[in-house]
């Protein structure tokens, strides 16, 4: 028996037969992805307003091709929305007893991110959000960082290397799941030594995205991870061609804990609008790019009237009397003219004539379609419009017309909270040893020790007897926008002010303060509330002990002896 066991930790799971079945699968997953492919690499053409090469085929040899930044400008506003709304977490415990780690891990997770360099990921992922309609985030543990002690990575994952099995609406419910990279073949020999020799450039077909610059990819092999879940462990392995780099399945003890203890795929996918029938959406250029079109179009039509109205062309008759290189030259003073006259009808001016109004009415409706379609209408800019010049008016009608913004963000918020979680499960598992963060906060710098202590499960004692087992602690994510725009602030700043003029910090008005906080909702209300409270408390002890103080000296004056008056007798002997 102890052989047949050995034998099973020495035989590897995964092999060549298994590596050949895997790229099969990744064969058939990349073919009903084709169309999405299609659709993402059309897409980063129209954001880098590059589309007159999908229509240029029925165009004339020397037609202006305008490309109007409409589309573009839409994107980069909603853009600068997200990043105003950069998000953080804030993690709540669902146990009395989990209240540290809770703490513990609102004060490290911000940190963790900051150095995964998260705001540029997040920013990237918006962008690619936008322009695709989704965004894919992928956290992963990488054992290199930390100086070998291991940290959480967290990186944009490009959506045309990532695969997954057709027809899924949850990425998590894919068989399998596929991620390719083009790497260097002497980086990968380098790192590899059992590869040398075996590169022959890719061997599988990836998706590109057209690059103003030539890139050669002869000299590239593909790279994949290849992530699986089997009985509801997650496996994962690395192979290039048919050479197996890496499978946790081969591993004595991977192979019952898995790759990661979550069980769950490292991908996060942030979808703008979703689509049914796949874990991938649409985006905004999806829903703008075909108005655009129109709107470039006409711009052409008035582009090109207008370049034929600024040059002069004429009629000149075959038998004329006038010398066609003599007044084609405009450096010349005299033309010369045949025979003994010059008629009216020798040569004649070609007339272009007025361009139609409907083109630049049609062009200016385009132009209102496509803002009121992507909601960027000129308030979300601070434009005034329509007669208002007010700023606190132009500053409500902002407020007002962001819904569409505040949707989308709430949407990447979703994602952001399970970014977070796989955050959580990778601290739970990794961190064996404690790890020191210093937290920058209202009170200054402290440092904060944590370990994965709080995370794994807590034991529950015995009852009857009995052993209860253990608790698996679990928490929950509140999202909190690190609301950064100059609008915000000043509002902030004025309501913090009109609240101090109506005494809602005077000690005396605690109770009315509070009951009025009640029906408001503002951001840092809790805050305002917990401040409140505090003096209200405070008053309240004041006044017990202003009552205690008066009873204790009443108290006093009564057990004092009061002193015998003095009685004498006068001159006629009436008491004095």
């Amino acid at each position: 028996m102890k052989e047949k066991e050995m034998l099973a930790e020495i035989t590897p799971i995964i092999g060549t037969p298994e590596i050949r079945a895997a790229a099969e699968i990744l064969k058939q997953y990349r073919q009903g992805k084709a169309n999405l492919e299609k659709r993402i690499i059309e897409n980063d053409q129209w954001f880098k307003m590059r589309h007159w090469q999908q229509f240029r085929k029925n165009a004339r040899e020397g037609d202006p091709e305008p490309a109007s930044a409409w589309l573009f400008n839409s994107l980069a506003n909603k853009h600068a929305d997200a990043m105003d709304n950069y998000p953080e977490p804030n993690v709540l415990p669902r146990e009395e007893s989990d209240r540290n780690t809770a703490q513990a891990l609102s004060a490290i997770l911000p940190v963790v991110l900051e150095r995964s360099h998260f705001e540029q990921v997040y920013s990237d992922v918006w962008w690619k959000k936008l322009k695709s309609g989704t965004g894919v985030y992928g956290v992963f543990w990488n054992t290199r960082l930390e100086n070998g002690l291991g940290e959480i990575d967290i990186r944009p994952v490009d959506l045309l290397n990532l695969f997954w099995e057709p027809g899924i609406r949850d990425l998590q419910d894919s068989r399998n799941l596929f991620t390719v990279e083009l790497v260097d073949n002497e980086v990968l020999e380098e790192e590899y030594p059992q590869l040398a020799g075996t590169l022959h450039g890719a061997s599988l077909d990836v998706g590109r995205y057209l690059y103003d610059d030539s890139i050669d990819t002869s000299e590239k092999s593909a790279v994949v991870d290849w992530y699986y879940k089997r009985g509801g462990v997650l496996h994962y392995c690395k192979f290039v061609n048919e050479t197996v780099l890496f499978a946790s399945e081969n591993d004595p003890v991977l192979r019952e804990t898995g790759w990661y203890e979550h069980g769950q795929y490292p991908f996060v996918m942030d979808v703008l609008f979703p689509d049914e029938g796949t874990p991938a959406g649409f985006g905004y250029v999806d829903v703008m790019k075909d108005c655009q079109m129109y709107i470039d179009k006409l711009n052409q039509a008035l582009m090109r009237h207008a370049l034929m109205a600024s040059r002069k062309r004429y009629f000149i008759r075959d038998n004329g009397s006038v010398n066609e290189k003599e007044f084609a030259d405009w450096n010349r003073d005299f033309i010369h003219v045949a025979g003994s006259g010059l008629g009216q009808d020798s040569i004649r001016e070609v007339d272009v004539g007025n361009l139609d109004s409907t083109i630049p009415t049609m062009l200016s409706q385009k132009i209102e379609e496509l803002k009121e379609t992507s909601g960027n209408r000129d308030f979300s800019q601070g434009s005034p419009s329509g007669g208002v010049t007010a700023a606190s008016a132009i500053a409500a009608l902002q407020e007002a017309g962001n819904k569409l913004s505040r949707d989308m963000i709430k949407g990447s918020y979703f994602a952001f909270v399970q970014v977070n979680y796989l955050c959580i499960e990778l601290i739970r598992q990794f961190y064996t040893e404690p790890r020191c963060f210093r937290i920058t906060g209202d009170e200054g710098e402290t440092f904060q020790h944590i370990d994965n202590r709080g995370l794994r499960p807590q034991p529950q004692g015995n009852a009857f007897g009995l052993d209860l087992g253990s608790r698996l602690p679990v928490f929950d994510i509140r999202v909190t926008s690190q609301k950064s725009s100059p609008f915000h602030k000043a509002a902030q700043n004025e309501l913090a002010k009109e609240l101090f003029t109506m005494g809602f910090f005077r000690p005396d008005m605690g109770e009315q303060a509070l009951a009025v906080l009640e029906m408001m909702d503002f951001e840092g209300k809790e805050l305002v509330r917990r401040s409140v409270s505090k003096n209200l408390q405070i008053q309240k002890q004041l006044v017990q002990m202003q009552q205690q103080l008066t009873q204790l000296a009443q108290v006093t004056v009564s057990a004092v002896p009061k002193e015998e008056p003095d009685v004498s007798t006068g001159e006629e002997g009436e008491t004095l």
